[in-house]
């Protein structure tokens, strides 16, 4: 009998405990000045009690921005494999066939292992490229049209090349492109407020607003892509013909040649927050599920087998968060979270792939170090009036949990809610 009060009586201290620590985030919310001004949503779940701790219009649909990577993060981990594929190719006769495979890496600035420059660069046969099909449009519904020249909106194809942009940058003065194609396609128009590069909307002609090239101007737009272009461009750098074989079907027996590892392209385009990277990646999946460029495909595989396991339901139309159809609430975001949690390796393969406060990436600059450590790994979303963080934290306790905190509609105020997130998952990450 008296075991049995003494459990009750732990029992019951235990729950009051919890109770005062919910009661005390919520307050944190509710006599927020800054919260109280936009729409906002939060989820905190208790990895190892497997349990809600606290939540704000978690049932609530927000548009979630770069958050949707972590989608494409899970599709990735799940249906790419190890290694990204750079080409698939055949041989017949004197000849070697290739098809793009959607990776983002052949020529990339800063990601290109030359893997597939060399393979091409090196064989002895002769080049024939196949175009693929494909079923979309290079934008996604609900991106912006004025963004078309803005390097974070680049064309997404089935073989990008120089990550479908051209850079622009002073040497020595003068005004220099790679690929170094456009350069024969600059026009000086002398305008207003500096130098700058404004592409045509619908061709690939750039104007120069000065004929004086500002110093240290180093800067990116997107091309229009076609495969006469692709095609173009890989001629020149490899000083090899290529020639074109329209509708030739890709055969069982292709072979392919891997560019890098899946988990380093991931982590690039989680930490940065890569748009190009994960639309293309979206690419590489449905190509390898279905041998075919279809997105929309690849999305709605996922909703069956994976969404329709979420408490709320959620509405995707792109891999990056570019879209303001996107709609997701911050309990689905947990959820997800939970998926890649039990898929991903080992917490440390986990944390791995999400910006860490103050520390790398989109979170280098927020949040504090305790001890020399982070406290937060999050996936960063950010467009217009939108802002949220969805990823894992460590209390001081050593307890894990996974969070979104999601804003929407908040106006001309971004840092401070940002201010006010940090100020209140630090409060979390001491308390619990």
């Amino acid at each position: 009998m008296i075991r049995w009060f003494l459990l009750m009586l732990l029992l019951s201290v235990q729950y009051i405990g919890q109770a005062q620590q919910e009661e005390s985030i919520q307050k944190l919310f509710q006599e927020s000045a800054v919260l109280r001004q936009h729409l906002h949503g939060f989820s905190l779940y208790d990895i190892e009690e497997q349990r809600y701790v606290h939540s704000v219009n978690q049932n609530v649909h927000f548009t979630p921005a770069s958050n949707t990577k972590v989608f494409t993060l899970l599709q990735s981990l799940q249906h790419v494999g190890d290694s990204i594929p750079g080409l698939a190719y055949v041989v017949r006769g004197d000849s070697l066939i290739f098809w793009g495979t959607g990776d983002p890496t052949f020529l990339h600035r800063k990601l290109d292992t030359r893997k597939v420059y060399h393979f091409l660069q090196k064989t002895p046969y002769k080049l024939f490229y196949a175009p693929a099909q494909v079923l979309e449009s290079a934008y996604r519904d609900g991106w912006a049209a004025e963004d078309y020249q803005n390097d974070f909106q680049p064309d997404i194809s089935s073989f990008p090349i120089y990550g479908n942009t051209v850079q622009f940058k002073n040497v020595r003065g003068q005004l220099r492109a790679t690929p170094r194609y456009f350069e024969a396609n600059i026009s000086v128009k002398p305008g207003i407020g500096g130098f700058d590069i404004i592409r045509h909307p619908h061709e690939n002609y750039f104007d120069a607003t000065s004929y004086r090239v500002r110093s240290g101007f180093v800067f990116h737009k997107p091309f229009i892509y076609s495969s006469d272009m692709f095609v173009t461009l890989l001629q020149d750098t490899l000083h090899r013909p290529i020639t074109v074989l329209a509708g030739y079907s890709m055969p069982s027996d292709v072979q392919y040649v891997y560019s890098m590892s899946t988990r380093k392209l991931l982590r690039e385009m989680m930490l940065y927050s890569d748009n190009f990277l994960a639309e293309q990646l979206c690419y590489t999946a449905s190509f390898l599920m279905f041998t075919q460029f279809n997105a929309e495909r690849m999305r709605e595989y996922m909703a069956t087998t994976y969404y329709s396991l979420f408490t709320d339901k959620i509405a995707l139309y792109d891999g990056s968060g570019l879209s303001f159809y996107n709609k997701v609430t911050p309990r689905s975001m947990v959820e997800l979270l939970l998926m890649i949690q039990k898929n991903a390796g080992s917490d440390e393969d986990l944390l791995w792939l999400f910006p860490a406060g103050r520390s790398s990436g989109t979170l280098r600059n927020l949040y504090s170090l305790v001890n020399g450590k982070p406290f937060v790994w999050a996936k960063t979303g950010t467009i217009n009036s939108v802002y949220a963080q969805s990823g894992f934290l460590l209390g001081a306790s050593g307890k894990r949990y996974a969070f979104s905190f999601m804003n929407n509609n908040y106006f001309d105020n971004l840092k401070e809610v940002k201010q006010e997130m940090v100020r209140i998952m630090t409060y979390i990450h001491q308390n619990y």
